[in-house]
Protein backbone atom coordinates (compact mmCIF):
# COMPACT_ATOMS: atom_id res chain seq x y z
CA UNK A 1 0.00 0.00 0.00
CA UNK A 2 1.48 3.38 -1.05
CA UNK A 3 0.87 6.48 1.02
CA UNK A 4 -0.98 8.68 -1.50
CA UNK A 5 -1.26 12.47 -1.61
CA UNK A 6 -4.85 12.49 -0.37
CA UNK A 7 -3.93 10.47 2.70
CA UNK A 8 -0.89 12.69 3.23
CA UNK A 9 -3.16 15.75 3.36
CA UNK A 10 -4.86 14.32 6.46
CA UNK A 11 -1.48 13.61 8.05
CA UNK A 12 -0.38 17.19 7.29
CA UNK A 13 -3.50 18.51 9.01
CA UNK A 14 -2.63 16.47 12.12
CA UNK A 15 0.93 17.79 12.12
CA UNK A 16 -0.37 21.34 12.52
CA UNK A 17 -0.40 20.66 16.30
CA UNK A 18 3.41 20.88 16.14
CA UNK A 19 3.47 24.42 14.74
CA UNK A 20 5.24 26.59 17.29
CA UNK A 21 6.97 23.63 18.92
CA UNK A 22 10.75 23.57 19.21
CA UNK A 23 13.12 20.83 18.11
CA UNK A 24 14.48 18.96 21.12
CA UNK A 25 16.25 15.97 19.55
CA UNK A 26 17.22 14.77 16.08
CA UNK A 27 18.04 11.08 15.66
CA UNK A 28 18.69 8.86 12.65
CA UNK A 29 18.04 5.21 13.58
CA UNK A 30 18.21 4.09 9.93
CA UNK A 31 20.23 5.39 7.00
CA UNK A 32 17.03 6.73 5.37
CA UNK A 33 14.94 7.56 8.43
CA UNK A 34 14.81 10.47 10.89
CA UNK A 35 13.16 10.96 14.28
CA UNK A 36 12.63 14.59 15.32
CA UNK A 37 11.43 15.10 18.88
CA UNK A 38 9.58 18.37 19.58
CA UNK A 39 8.89 20.01 22.91
CA UNK A 40 5.93 22.27 23.62
CA UNK A 41 3.74 23.26 26.54
CA UNK A 42 1.40 20.34 26.09
CA UNK A 43 4.29 17.86 26.21
CA UNK A 44 6.66 16.25 23.76
CA UNK A 45 5.96 14.62 20.40
CA UNK A 46 8.12 12.57 18.06
CA UNK A 47 7.91 12.94 14.28
CA UNK A 48 9.08 10.09 12.05
CA UNK A 49 10.29 10.90 8.51
CA UNK A 50 11.26 7.98 6.29
CA UNK A 51 12.69 7.97 2.77
CA UNK A 52 12.73 4.18 2.66
CA UNK A 53 12.19 2.87 -0.86
CA UNK A 54 9.75 0.29 0.47
CA UNK A 55 7.91 2.24 3.18
CA UNK A 56 8.37 6.03 2.79
CA UNK A 57 6.19 8.09 5.10
CA UNK A 58 5.86 10.91 7.64
CA UNK A 59 3.78 10.83 10.82
CA UNK A 60 3.86 11.20 14.59
CA UNK A 61 5.08 8.05 16.29
CA UNK A 62 5.08 6.41 19.69
CA UNK A 63 7.74 3.89 18.67
CA UNK A 64 11.36 4.04 19.80
CA UNK A 65 14.08 2.47 17.69
CA UNK A 66 17.61 1.62 18.61
CA UNK A 67 20.00 4.34 17.42
CA UNK A 68 23.55 3.74 16.15
CA UNK A 69 26.43 4.34 18.55
CA UNK A 70 27.72 7.13 16.27
CA UNK A 71 25.22 9.48 14.64
CA UNK A 72 25.38 9.67 10.80
CA UNK A 73 26.63 12.89 9.17
CA UNK A 74 23.17 13.98 7.99
CA UNK A 75 21.87 13.62 11.53
CA UNK A 76 24.77 15.66 12.94
CA UNK A 77 24.14 18.38 10.34
CA UNK A 78 20.45 18.63 11.25
CA UNK A 79 21.28 18.77 14.95
CA UNK A 80 23.54 21.74 14.22
CA UNK A 81 20.97 23.61 12.15
CA UNK A 82 17.69 22.60 13.84
CA UNK A 83 18.66 22.36 17.50
CA UNK A 84 16.14 24.60 19.30
CA UNK A 85 14.51 25.66 16.02
CA UNK A 86 10.78 26.38 15.95
CA UNK A 87 8.47 24.67 13.46
CA UNK A 88 6.83 27.48 11.53
CA UNK A 89 4.64 25.72 8.97
CA UNK A 90 3.72 22.37 7.41
CA UNK A 91 2.99 22.78 3.69
CA UNK A 92 1.78 20.35 1.05
CA UNK A 93 1.78 21.43 -2.61
CA UNK A 94 -1.72 20.44 -3.71
CA UNK A 95 -2.22 16.72 -3.20
CA UNK A 96 1.35 15.83 -4.13
CA UNK A 97 3.17 13.23 -2.05
CA UNK A 98 5.40 15.86 -0.54
CA UNK A 99 5.54 17.98 2.61
CA UNK A 100 7.62 21.06 3.39
CA UNK A 101 8.50 21.55 7.06
CA UNK A 102 9.55 25.20 7.55
CA UNK A 103 11.70 26.03 10.60
CA UNK A 104 12.67 29.32 12.18
CA UNK A 105 16.40 28.89 12.87
CA UNK A 106 19.43 30.99 13.77
CA UNK A 107 22.34 31.40 11.37
CA UNK A 108 26.00 31.67 12.34
CA UNK A 109 25.51 35.37 13.11
CA UNK A 110 22.51 34.76 15.37
CA UNK A 111 20.02 36.16 12.88
CA UNK A 112 16.68 34.38 12.43
CA UNK A 113 16.35 32.61 9.08
CA UNK A 114 13.95 30.08 7.61
CA UNK A 115 15.19 26.64 6.62
CA UNK A 116 13.07 23.90 5.15
CA UNK A 117 13.05 20.11 5.28
CA UNK A 118 11.42 18.66 2.17
CA UNK A 119 9.86 15.22 2.69
CA UNK A 120 9.37 13.56 -0.70
CA UNK A 121 7.36 10.33 -0.59
CA UNK A 122 7.80 8.83 -4.04
CA UNK A 123 8.66 5.14 -3.74
CA UNK A 124 12.28 4.40 -4.59
CA UNK A 125 12.79 8.12 -5.42
CA UNK A 126 11.81 9.18 -1.87
CA UNK A 127 14.15 11.61 -0.16
CA UNK A 128 14.63 13.97 2.78
CA UNK A 129 16.20 17.22 1.56
CA UNK A 130 17.36 20.07 3.82
CA UNK A 131 17.12 23.48 2.12
CA UNK A 132 18.75 26.74 3.16
CA UNK A 133 17.12 30.19 3.28
CA UNK A 134 18.47 31.01 -0.18
CA UNK A 135 16.85 27.94 -1.76
CA UNK A 136 20.05 25.91 -2.10
CA UNK A 137 20.38 22.34 -0.88
CA UNK A 138 22.33 22.06 2.37
CA UNK A 139 22.24 18.26 2.31
CA UNK A 140 19.98 15.26 1.70
CA UNK A 141 19.61 11.71 2.93
CA UNK A 142 20.11 10.50 -0.65
CA UNK A 143 22.46 12.26 -3.05
CA UNK A 144 21.36 12.13 -6.69
CA UNK A 145 24.00 13.03 -9.28
CA UNK A 146 23.81 13.36 -13.07
CA UNK A 147 24.58 9.67 -13.64
CA UNK A 148 21.54 8.76 -11.59
CA UNK A 149 19.13 11.37 -12.98
CA UNK A 150 19.62 13.76 -15.86
CA UNK A 151 16.42 15.66 -15.02
CA UNK A 152 16.92 16.45 -11.32
CA UNK A 153 20.09 16.36 -9.25
CA UNK A 154 20.04 16.51 -5.45
CA UNK A 155 23.47 17.52 -4.16
CA UNK A 156 24.71 19.99 -1.52
CA UNK A 157 25.16 23.48 -2.99
CA UNK A 158 22.78 23.01 -5.92
CA UNK A 159 19.55 25.04 -6.18
CA UNK A 160 16.59 23.04 -4.91
CA UNK A 161 14.00 22.22 -7.55
CA UNK A 162 10.76 20.48 -6.56
CA UNK A 163 9.75 17.19 -8.18
CA UNK A 164 7.95 17.61 -11.52
CA UNK A 165 4.25 18.41 -11.02
CA UNK A 166 1.67 15.91 -12.27
CA UNK A 167 -0.85 16.94 -14.92
CA UNK A 168 -3.89 15.92 -12.89
CA UNK A 169 -6.93 17.61 -11.35
CA UNK A 170 -6.31 18.80 -7.80
CA UNK A 171 -9.63 18.47 -5.95
CA UNK A 172 -8.48 21.05 -3.38
CA UNK A 173 -8.33 23.72 -6.13
CA UNK A 174 -10.38 22.34 -9.02
CA UNK A 175 -14.01 21.30 -9.06
CA UNK A 176 -15.64 17.84 -9.13
CA UNK A 177 -16.91 18.71 -12.62
CA UNK A 178 -13.30 19.23 -13.80
CA UNK A 179 -12.39 15.80 -12.48
CA UNK A 180 -15.43 14.22 -14.17
CA UNK A 181 -14.58 15.77 -17.54
CA UNK A 182 -10.98 14.61 -17.32
CA UNK A 183 -12.04 11.04 -16.52
CA UNK A 184 -14.67 10.89 -19.29
CA UNK A 185 -12.05 11.99 -21.82
CA UNK A 186 -10.09 8.78 -21.17
CA UNK A 187 -10.52 5.63 -23.24
CA UNK A 188 -9.55 3.02 -20.69
CA UNK A 189 -10.78 1.23 -17.59
CA UNK A 190 -12.31 3.47 -14.97
CA UNK A 191 -9.53 2.60 -12.51
CA UNK A 192 -6.78 3.72 -14.93
CA UNK A 193 -8.73 6.82 -15.86
CA UNK A 194 -9.02 7.83 -12.21
CA UNK A 195 -5.28 7.25 -11.66
CA UNK A 196 -4.40 9.38 -14.71
CA UNK A 197 -6.89 12.17 -14.05
CA UNK A 198 -7.14 12.90 -10.31
CA UNK A 199 -4.21 13.94 -8.16
CA UNK A 200 -3.43 12.17 -4.91
CA UNK A 201 -5.37 8.92 -5.34
CA UNK A 202 -3.71 5.52 -4.92
CA UNK A 203 -4.77 2.40 -6.85
CA UNK A 204 -6.54 1.17 -3.70
CA UNK A 205 -8.72 4.29 -3.51
CA UNK A 206 -9.36 4.24 -7.27
CA UNK A 207 -10.55 0.63 -7.07
CA UNK A 208 -12.82 1.55 -4.18
CA UNK A 209 -14.33 4.41 -6.18
CA UNK A 210 -14.89 2.01 -9.11
CA UNK A 211 -16.72 -0.35 -6.77
CA UNK A 212 -18.88 2.48 -5.49
CA UNK A 213 -19.67 3.93 -8.94
CA UNK A 214 -19.91 0.83 -11.16
CA UNK A 215 -19.97 -2.04 -8.64
CA UNK A 216 -17.09 -3.49 -10.67
CA UNK A 217 -13.39 -2.67 -10.29
CA UNK A 218 -12.77 -3.63 -13.95
CA UNK A 219 -15.48 -1.37 -15.43
CA UNK A 220 -14.64 0.80 -18.48
CA UNK A 221 -15.27 4.54 -18.70
CA UNK A 222 -17.33 4.13 -21.89
CA UNK A 223 -19.70 1.73 -20.12
CA UNK A 224 -20.67 4.17 -17.35
CA UNK A 225 -23.75 5.63 -19.01
CA UNK A 226 -25.62 8.67 -17.73
CA UNK A 227 -26.47 7.10 -14.39
CA UNK A 228 -22.88 6.00 -13.82
CA UNK A 229 -21.58 9.47 -14.69
CA UNK A 230 -24.00 10.95 -12.16
CA UNK A 231 -22.75 8.58 -9.46
CA UNK A 232 -19.15 9.44 -10.33
CA UNK A 233 -19.86 13.16 -10.01
CA UNK A 234 -21.49 12.54 -6.62
CA UNK A 235 -18.46 10.53 -5.52
CA UNK A 236 -16.10 13.35 -6.60
CA UNK A 237 -18.25 15.90 -4.77
CA UNK A 238 -18.20 13.87 -1.54
CA UNK A 239 -14.46 13.24 -1.88
CA UNK A 240 -13.77 16.95 -2.45
CA UNK A 241 -15.74 17.85 0.67
CA UNK A 242 -13.92 15.19 2.69
CA UNK A 243 -10.51 16.49 1.58
CA UNK A 244 -11.26 20.19 2.09
CA UNK A 245 -12.80 19.69 5.53
CA UNK A 246 -10.20 17.11 6.61
CA UNK A 247 -12.95 14.66 7.59
CA UNK A 248 -11.07 11.47 6.89
CA UNK A 249 -11.57 8.12 8.58
CA UNK A 250 -8.27 6.45 9.62
CA UNK A 251 -9.08 2.91 8.49
CA UNK A 252 -6.86 -0.13 9.00
CA UNK A 253 -7.57 -3.37 7.16
CA UNK A 254 -6.19 -6.62 8.53
CA UNK A 255 -6.14 -10.08 7.00
CA UNK A 256 -8.80 -12.12 8.80
CA UNK A 257 -6.69 -15.28 8.60
CA UNK A 258 -3.30 -14.01 9.78
CA UNK A 259 -4.33 -10.84 11.63
CA UNK A 260 -1.53 -8.93 9.90
CA UNK A 261 -2.00 -5.40 8.52
CA UNK A 262 -3.18 -5.51 4.91
CA UNK A 263 -4.06 -1.95 3.79
CA UNK A 264 -4.84 1.50 5.15
CA UNK A 265 -6.88 4.43 3.86
CA UNK A 266 -8.63 7.69 4.73
CA UNK A 267 -12.05 6.25 3.83
CA UNK A 268 -13.87 2.93 4.42
CA UNK A 269 -12.65 0.13 2.13
CA UNK A 270 -15.20 -2.50 1.11
CA UNK A 271 -13.56 -4.19 -1.90
CA UNK A 272 -11.98 -7.04 0.11
CA UNK A 273 -15.31 -8.29 1.48
CA UNK A 274 -14.94 -10.99 4.12
CA UNK A 275 -11.21 -11.42 3.52
CA UNK A 276 -10.35 -8.31 5.56
CA UNK A 277 -11.47 -6.81 8.85
CA UNK A 278 -11.70 -3.02 9.11
CA UNK A 279 -10.79 -1.04 12.22
CA UNK A 280 -10.93 2.71 12.72
CA UNK A 281 -8.04 4.23 14.66
CA UNK A 282 -7.86 7.46 16.62
CA UNK A 283 -5.57 9.31 14.21
CA UNK A 284 -3.81 8.99 10.87
CA UNK A 285 -0.43 8.97 12.61
CA UNK A 286 -1.54 6.11 14.87
CA UNK A 287 -2.76 4.28 11.78
CA UNK A 288 0.59 4.59 9.97
CA UNK A 289 2.48 3.77 13.17
CA UNK A 290 0.47 0.57 13.62
CA UNK A 291 0.61 -0.46 9.97
CA UNK A 292 4.30 0.08 9.33
CA UNK A 293 5.84 -0.97 12.65
CA UNK A 294 5.49 -4.69 11.93
CA UNK A 295 6.17 -4.40 8.18
CA UNK A 296 9.26 -2.27 8.68
CA UNK A 297 10.64 -4.56 11.37
CA UNK A 298 10.25 -7.65 9.21
CA UNK A 299 11.84 -5.93 6.20
CA UNK A 300 14.81 -4.45 8.08
CA UNK A 301 15.54 -7.68 9.94
CA UNK A 302 15.28 -9.66 6.72
CA UNK A 303 17.79 -7.39 4.98
CA UNK A 304 20.29 -7.36 7.84
CA UNK A 305 19.94 -11.03 8.68
CA UNK A 306 20.20 -12.24 5.08
CA UNK A 307 23.60 -13.92 5.45
CA UNK A 308 22.61 -15.55 8.75
CA UNK A 309 19.38 -16.81 7.27
CA UNK A 310 21.26 -18.28 4.31
CA UNK A 311 23.74 -20.10 6.56
CA UNK A 312 21.05 -21.48 8.86
CA UNK A 313 18.70 -22.48 6.04
CA UNK A 314 21.54 -24.23 4.18
CA UNK A 315 22.47 -26.05 7.40
CA UNK A 316 18.84 -27.12 7.83
CA UNK A 317 18.76 -28.46 4.26
CA UNK A 318 22.08 -30.29 4.74
CA UNK A 319 20.92 -31.91 7.99
CA UNK A 320 17.60 -32.95 6.47
CA UNK A 321 19.40 -34.66 3.56
CA UNK A 322 21.77 -36.40 5.98
CA UNK A 323 18.88 -37.56 8.19
CA UNK A 324 17.06 -38.94 5.18
CA UNK A 325 20.09 -41.08 4.25
CA UNK A 326 20.64 -42.22 7.83
CA UNK A 327 17.02 -43.21 8.31
CA UNK A 328 17.17 -45.28 5.11
CA UNK A 329 20.32 -47.02 6.36
CA UNK A 330 18.69 -47.61 9.76
CA UNK A 331 15.66 -49.18 8.09
CA UNK A 332 17.98 -51.52 6.17
CA UNK A 333 19.80 -52.53 9.36
CA UNK A 334 16.53 -53.57 11.01
CA UNK A 335 16.63 -56.84 9.02
CA UNK A 336 19.85 -57.96 10.76
CA UNK A 337 18.16 -60.86 12.66
CA UNK A 338 17.76 -62.60 9.32
CA UNK A 339 21.55 -62.48 8.90
CA UNK A 340 22.12 -64.14 12.28
CA UNK A 341 19.49 -66.79 11.59
CA UNK A 342 21.13 -67.69 8.26
CA UNK A 343 24.48 -68.02 9.99
CA UNK A 344 22.87 -70.36 12.53
CA UNK A 345 21.25 -72.48 9.79
CA UNK A 346 24.54 -72.86 7.91
CA UNK A 347 26.38 -73.77 11.15
CA UNK A 348 23.79 -76.42 11.96
CA UNK A 349 24.12 -77.99 8.51
CA UNK A 350 27.89 -77.88 7.87
CA UNK A 351 28.00 -81.63 7.26
CA UNK A 352 25.60 -81.22 4.33
CA UNK A 353 27.43 -78.38 2.60
CA UNK A 354 30.57 -78.18 0.47
CA UNK A 355 32.86 -75.37 -0.68
CA UNK A 356 31.94 -74.00 -4.12
CA UNK A 357 28.16 -74.21 -3.68
CA UNK A 358 26.48 -70.95 -4.90
CA UNK A 359 23.50 -71.50 -2.61
CA UNK A 360 21.76 -74.07 -0.46
CA UNK A 361 18.19 -74.90 0.56
CA UNK A 362 17.80 -75.72 4.26
CA UNK A 363 14.98 -76.34 6.73
CA UNK A 364 14.42 -73.08 8.66
CA UNK A 365 13.93 -74.18 12.27
CA UNK A 366 13.11 -70.54 13.15
CA UNK A 367 10.02 -70.72 10.94
CA UNK A 368 8.50 -74.23 11.34
CA UNK A 369 11.23 -75.89 9.25
CA UNK A 370 9.99 -74.19 6.08
CA UNK A 371 12.60 -74.54 3.31
CA UNK A 372 14.68 -71.40 2.75
CA UNK A 373 17.28 -70.72 0.07
CA UNK A 374 20.51 -69.12 1.33
CA UNK A 375 23.09 -67.52 -0.95
CA UNK A 376 26.69 -68.71 -0.43
CA UNK A 377 30.06 -67.36 -1.50
CA UNK A 378 31.67 -70.02 -3.73
CA UNK A 379 35.12 -68.91 -2.63
CA UNK A 380 34.46 -69.70 1.05
CA UNK A 381 33.99 -72.90 3.01
CA UNK A 382 30.59 -73.51 4.65
CA UNK A 383 32.00 -72.45 8.05
CA UNK A 384 33.45 -69.27 6.54
CA UNK A 385 30.06 -68.51 4.95
CA UNK A 386 28.43 -68.83 8.39
CA UNK A 387 31.03 -66.46 9.87
CA UNK A 388 30.38 -64.02 7.04
CA UNK A 389 26.67 -63.83 7.95
CA UNK A 390 27.56 -63.40 11.66
CA UNK A 391 29.96 -60.59 10.77
CA UNK A 392 27.30 -58.81 8.69
CA UNK A 393 24.88 -59.23 11.60
CA UNK A 394 27.26 -57.61 14.11
CA UNK A 395 28.05 -54.86 11.61
CA UNK A 396 24.33 -54.11 11.18
CA UNK A 397 23.80 -54.09 14.97
CA UNK A 398 26.67 -51.62 15.41
CA UNK A 399 25.30 -49.52 12.56
CA UNK A 400 21.91 -49.38 14.26
CA UNK A 401 23.43 -48.10 17.49
CA UNK A 402 25.57 -45.54 15.62
CA UNK A 403 22.75 -44.40 13.32
CA UNK A 404 20.31 -44.10 16.23
CA UNK A 405 22.76 -41.79 18.01
CA UNK A 406 23.50 -39.81 14.85
CA UNK A 407 19.83 -39.38 13.98
CA UNK A 408 19.07 -38.19 17.53
CA UNK A 409 21.96 -35.69 17.32
CA UNK A 410 20.81 -34.50 13.88
CA UNK A 411 17.24 -34.03 15.07
CA UNK A 412 18.50 -32.11 18.11
CA UNK A 413 20.61 -29.86 15.87
CA UNK A 414 17.61 -29.34 13.61
CA UNK A 415 15.48 -28.26 16.58
CA UNK A 416 18.22 -25.83 17.61
CA UNK A 417 18.46 -24.29 14.14
CA UNK A 418 14.68 -23.88 14.08
CA UNK A 419 14.96 -21.86 17.30
CA UNK A 420 17.61 -19.69 15.62
CA UNK A 421 15.31 -19.05 12.65
CA UNK A 422 12.56 -18.10 15.08
CA UNK A 423 14.75 -15.69 17.04
CA UNK A 424 15.94 -14.04 13.81
CA UNK A 425 12.28 -13.55 12.84
CA UNK A 426 11.57 -11.99 16.26
CA UNK A 427 14.70 -9.78 16.37
CA UNK A 428 13.84 -6.14 16.85
CA UNK A 429 17.13 -4.36 16.22
CA UNK A 430 20.78 -4.49 15.19
CA UNK A 431 22.06 -5.35 18.66
CA UNK A 432 19.72 -8.34 18.89
CA UNK A 433 20.92 -9.56 15.49
CA UNK A 434 24.52 -9.08 16.68
CA UNK A 435 23.82 -11.34 19.67
CA UNK A 436 22.35 -14.00 17.38
CA UNK A 437 25.37 -13.69 15.08
CA UNK A 438 27.67 -14.14 18.07
CA UNK A 439 25.69 -17.22 19.06
CA UNK A 440 26.11 -18.72 15.58
CA UNK A 441 29.84 -17.96 15.68
CA UNK A 442 30.12 -19.69 19.05
CA UNK A 443 28.21 -22.69 17.69
CA UNK A 444 30.53 -22.94 14.67
CA UNK A 445 28.05 -21.98 11.95
CA UNK A 446 29.60 -18.59 11.14
CA UNK A 447 33.12 -17.18 11.10
CA UNK A 448 33.86 -14.18 13.24
CA UNK A 449 34.17 -10.88 11.41
CA UNK A 450 37.60 -9.31 11.91
CA UNK A 451 40.42 -10.49 14.15
CA UNK A 452 39.03 -9.43 17.51
CA UNK A 453 35.70 -10.18 19.09
CA UNK A 454 33.63 -7.01 19.31
CA UNK A 455 32.12 -6.18 22.67
CA UNK A 456 28.38 -6.55 22.25
CA UNK A 457 25.77 -4.33 23.81
CA UNK A 458 23.96 -6.85 26.01
CA UNK A 459 20.20 -6.48 25.64
CA UNK A 460 17.90 -6.87 28.60
CA UNK A 461 15.02 -9.34 28.26
CA UNK A 462 11.66 -7.92 27.22
CA UNK A 463 9.83 -6.77 30.33
CA UNK A 464 6.10 -7.02 31.00
CA UNK A 465 3.88 -6.59 34.05
CA UNK A 466 0.77 -8.74 34.46
CA UNK A 467 -2.56 -7.35 35.54
CA UNK A 468 -1.85 -8.81 38.98
CA UNK A 469 1.37 -6.82 39.23
CA UNK A 470 3.85 -9.66 38.57
CA UNK A 471 6.93 -8.87 36.48
CA UNK A 472 7.33 -11.15 33.44
CA UNK A 473 10.59 -11.43 31.50
CA UNK A 474 10.81 -12.75 27.93
CA UNK A 475 14.09 -13.85 26.33
CA UNK A 476 15.06 -12.33 22.96
CA UNK A 477 17.38 -15.15 21.76
CA UNK A 478 18.83 -18.50 22.80
CA UNK A 479 21.81 -17.15 24.74
CA UNK A 480 19.56 -14.73 26.58
CA UNK A 481 17.10 -17.58 27.24
CA UNK A 482 19.94 -19.43 29.01
CA UNK A 483 20.88 -16.41 31.11
CA UNK A 484 17.27 -15.70 31.97
CA UNK A 485 16.33 -19.25 32.99
CA UNK A 486 19.60 -20.48 34.51
CA UNK A 487 21.00 -17.31 36.13
CA UNK A 488 18.41 -14.55 36.48
CA UNK A 489 15.42 -16.59 37.60
CA UNK A 490 15.05 -17.89 41.15
CA UNK A 491 14.18 -21.54 41.74
CA UNK A 492 10.67 -20.60 42.87
CA UNK A 493 9.93 -18.44 39.79
CA UNK A 494 7.73 -19.89 37.02
CA UNK A 495 9.12 -20.90 33.59
CA UNK A 496 7.07 -21.03 30.37
CA UNK A 497 7.81 -22.29 26.85
CA UNK A 498 5.75 -23.39 23.87
CA UNK A 499 5.50 -27.19 23.70
CA UNK A 500 7.77 -28.62 20.97
CA UNK A 501 7.68 -25.24 19.18
CA UNK A 502 10.60 -22.78 18.87
CA UNK A 503 10.07 -19.72 21.02
CA UNK A 504 11.25 -17.55 23.89
CA UNK A 505 11.80 -18.60 27.49
CA UNK A 506 9.33 -16.70 29.67
CA UNK A 507 9.84 -16.19 33.41
CA UNK A 508 7.31 -14.93 35.96
CA UNK A 509 9.25 -13.40 38.86
CA UNK A 510 7.23 -14.77 41.75
CA UNK A 511 9.30 -13.31 44.56
CA UNK A 512 8.22 -16.13 46.84
CA UNK A 513 4.53 -15.45 46.23
CA UNK A 514 1.96 -17.80 44.77
CA UNK A 515 1.33 -16.83 41.14
CA UNK A 516 -2.41 -16.31 40.46
CA UNK A 517 -4.21 -18.02 37.58
CA UNK A 518 -4.62 -14.80 35.57
CA UNK A 519 -0.87 -14.13 35.59
CA UNK A 520 -0.14 -17.76 34.62
CA UNK A 521 -2.48 -17.38 31.66
CA UNK A 522 -1.00 -14.04 30.60
CA UNK A 523 2.54 -15.45 30.79
CA UNK A 524 1.47 -18.41 28.65
CA UNK A 525 -0.03 -16.00 26.11
CA UNK A 526 3.25 -14.07 26.03
CA UNK A 527 5.16 -17.32 25.41
CA UNK A 528 2.81 -18.18 22.53
CA UNK A 529 3.01 -14.64 21.11
CA UNK A 530 6.83 -14.72 21.18
CA UNK A 531 7.13 -18.03 19.36
CA UNK A 532 7.02 -19.53 15.90
CA UNK A 533 3.31 -20.27 16.52
CA UNK A 534 2.36 -16.60 16.97
CA UNK A 535 -0.13 -16.79 14.07
CA UNK A 536 -1.84 -19.97 15.29
CA UNK A 537 -5.30 -20.13 16.86
CA UNK A 538 -4.38 -22.35 19.83
CA UNK A 539 -0.88 -22.99 21.13
CA UNK A 540 0.23 -25.49 23.84
CA UNK A 541 2.52 -23.88 26.42
CA UNK A 542 4.33 -25.90 29.10
CA UNK A 543 5.06 -24.26 32.45
CA UNK A 544 6.84 -25.36 35.59
CA UNK A 545 8.80 -23.96 38.53
CA UNK A 546 12.32 -22.98 37.47
CA UNK A 547 13.79 -25.63 39.80
CA UNK A 548 12.38 -28.28 37.46
CA UNK A 549 14.25 -26.88 34.44
CA UNK A 550 17.75 -28.19 33.70
CA UNK A 551 20.32 -27.78 30.94
CA UNK A 552 21.97 -31.02 29.77
CA UNK A 553 25.77 -31.02 29.58
CA UNK A 554 26.94 -29.95 26.12
CA UNK A 555 23.48 -28.80 25.01
CA UNK A 556 23.30 -25.93 22.55
CA UNK A 557 22.17 -22.44 23.67
CA UNK A 558 18.54 -22.26 24.73
CA UNK A 559 18.06 -26.04 24.89
CA UNK A 560 16.79 -27.34 28.24
CA UNK A 561 14.90 -30.29 29.68
CA UNK A 562 12.16 -30.06 32.29
CA UNK A 563 9.79 -32.16 34.38
CA UNK A 564 6.83 -31.68 36.72
CA UNK A 565 5.12 -29.35 34.27
CA UNK A 566 1.57 -28.40 33.29
CA UNK A 567 0.33 -27.47 29.82
CA UNK A 568 -1.96 -24.53 28.97
CA UNK A 569 -3.62 -24.03 25.59
CA UNK A 570 -3.81 -20.33 24.72
CA UNK A 571 -4.27 -18.00 21.75
CA UNK A 572 -1.41 -15.58 20.95
CA UNK A 573 -2.42 -11.98 21.59
CA UNK A 574 -0.16 -9.20 20.31
CA UNK A 575 -2.46 -6.51 21.74
CA UNK A 576 -2.15 -8.00 25.22
CA UNK A 577 1.64 -8.14 24.85
CA UNK A 578 1.76 -4.45 23.87
CA UNK A 579 -0.47 -3.47 26.79
CA UNK A 580 1.53 -5.43 29.39
CA UNK A 581 4.80 -4.06 27.99
CA UNK A 582 3.45 -0.50 28.21
CA UNK A 583 2.42 -1.19 31.82
CA UNK A 584 6.00 -2.27 32.56
CA UNK A 585 7.39 0.84 30.84
CA UNK A 586 5.07 3.04 32.88
CA UNK A 587 6.44 1.56 36.09
CA UNK A 588 10.01 2.14 34.93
Amino acid sequence: MALDGAFLSFVAAELSVLIGARVDKVQQPEKDELDITFRQRGGGAKLLLSASAAHPRVHLTAQSKENPMTAPMFCMLLRKHLGGAKLRAVRQPGLERQLYLDFDCRDDFGDEVQKTLSVEIMGRHSNLIFIGPDGTIIDAVKHIDYTMSARRQVLPGLPYTPPPAQDKVDLLLGSPVDALRRVLAQRSSLEKALLKSVQGLSPLVCRELCEEVAHDVSADVEALGEAGQGRLLAVFTALTERLRSHRGEPTLLTDVQTGRPLEFSFLPIMQYGDRAAARRLDSFSALLDTFYTERDRVLRVSQRAHDMLQVVEHAVQRINRKLERQRAELAASEDRETLKQRGDLISANLYRLQKGMPSCTLEDFYHDNAPVEIALDVRLTPAQNAQKYYKEYHKAAAAERFLTEQIAAGEEELRYLETVLDEIARAGGESELAEIRDELVGSGYLRRRGQKREKLRENAPRRFVSDDGFEILVGRNNKQNDRLTLKTAAKTDMWFHTKNIPGAHVIVLAGGREVPERTLTQAAVLAATHSKAKDSAQVPVDYAPVRHVKKPAGAKPGMVIYEGYNTAYVKPDEALAVRLEQTAAGRG
